[in-house]
């Protein structure tokens, strides 16, 4: 498109022939290229580009006259080719080609001058079998796993009872009457909050991701369902597409996947933080049965009666073995035991005092006679005196007095004083 111009054309303002710019970049406003100068250097510059293998997914496959007309789009964006072949660079091969197929295509490209098209012919066709397809899952598989997207640790557990549903489905299906249905047959206030989006081709993997992304930014969403009512396994592969992965595994609100598909476990199901079976198994999922729960409750209420019950009884029996026992039953027992006792101790101190007293009396009286018996007071009451000199000495010799002592002399009825005459 830099090539020297090699014909002339007429200006758009000034109307006489000037020479065309040699190249692009020289073109002005006054000085353009007209379309049919442009258009052939367009064709030639593409004419000269090699043939090339190009992989994508079919669309509107139909033939007309000697060539096959199809569309091939990308599997992950929405860009699409015109693509021409001949019936013998396709063959057998036809017999096996529908729209959706996967295949690989050897062709050249071709730009129409006329209508300003671009469109590819096909000279080789190869079906992408089931095999190589797989095969690159498992690649990624290996390459997502080793950088942990689907370790348990990551895993998010689901909430009991959550407030809104996210729900990302298709446009048209069973998917969103199964999860909606019975998830409200299970509990009647169940709240959604639906991207319908489509869930196979192109635009499948933007359209789910985005769903993803404005579900997970609503702070109202608890749990977000992706669902699909199964499919072959090429419309599933947008499920194993690295992009939607990411971007399932990006998601912080608990995800969970409800492809349906058994055979083959998409690489959403791996990321996901529950993968259900079916949509009705997500559906059981997210949310408790409101009759389980109740006759849960009902169950708990009777457990916990009994269990009640059974200890009320339990320390009722131990009252009544308590009460039952003799210091209890009869509390005074052992006070009576005590007071007999006491009264026994009292009446044997008593008996044993006054025999005490009774021997002391005896013996007192007995004493006082020999007293009595003994006394000097007997001794004179006989009539016999006790002389005593000044100092008190009892005079027992007449030679212990001297002449003029003044003695004291001690009768019975009293006493008297006598001097001693020589």
């Amino acid at each position: 498109m830099q090539e020297a111009a090699t014909s002339e054309g007429t200006g758009p303002t000034t109307g006489a022939r000037l020479p065309l710019p040699l190249k692009a970049g020289e073109t002005t406003p006054d000085r353009p290229w007209p379309v049919r100068h442009l258009a052939p250097k367009i064709a030639d510059y593409i004419a000269r580009m090699p043939p090339v293998w190009v992989e994508g997914q079919i669309l509107n496959f139909k033939r007309w006259n000697n060539l096959w007309f199809l569309t091939l789009r990308d599997t992950d964006l929405d860009m699409s080719l015109s693509v021409t072949a001949s019936v013998g660079a396709i063959g057998k091969l036809a017999e096996q080609l529908q729209d959706g197929s996967h295949i690989v295509i050897h062709a050249r490209p071709q730009f129409h001058a006329k209508k300003g098209t671009l469109s590819f012919s096909a000279d080789d066709v190869r079906l992408v079998g089931l095999g190589e397809l797989l095969a690159r899952i498992e690649h990624l598989k290996g390459v997502l796993g080793q950088e942990g997207l689907f370790d348990d640790r990551r895993k998010k557990p689901l909430p009991f009872l959550p407030g809104v549903i996210g729900l990302v489905v298709a446009q048209q299906g069973d998917a969103e009457h199964d999860v909606v249905s019975n998830a409200r047959a299970r509990w009647a206030a169940a709240q959604f909050e639906i991207r319908r989006v489509t869930v196979q081709g192109p635009r499948a993997v933007p359209e789910v991701g985005a769903a993803i992304a404005e579900l997970d930014a609503d702070p109202r969403v608890d749990v977000i369902v992706v669902a699909r009512g199964g499919g072959s396994f090429e419309d599933l592969l947008p499920f194993s597409n690295e992009t939607l992965v990411r971007a399932a595994a990006a998601c912080r609100t608990p995800l969970v996947s409800a492809i349906g598909h058994h055979l083959d476990s998409p690489l959403l199901d791996l990321v996901a933080d529950f993968r259900a079976s079916t949509p009705t198994d997500a559906a059981k999922r997210i949310v408790p049965d409101v009759a389980e729960e109740r006759a849960r409750l009902v169950q708990a209420r009777s457990r916990s009666r009994a269990a009640i019950r059974a200890r009320l009884d339990r320390e009722q029996a131990g009252l009544d073995a308590i009460r039952s026992r003799p210091a209890l039953a009869a509390p005074t027992t052992l006070v009576d035991q005590l007071e007999h006792r006491l009264h026994v101790l009292r009446d044997n101190a008593r008996r044993s005092l006054d025999a005490a007293l009774r021997h002391g009396r005896a013996e007192i009286v007995g004493l006082a006679a020999q007293v009595r018996a003994l006394s000097p007071a007997a001794t004179l009451d006989r009539g016999y005196a006790v002389v005593q000199r000044p100092d008190g000495h009892v005079l027992r010799d007449p030679a212990e007095a001297t002449t003029g002592d003044r003695l004291r002399i001690r009768v019975a009825a009293g006493e008297l004083a006598a001097d001693v005459a020589g």
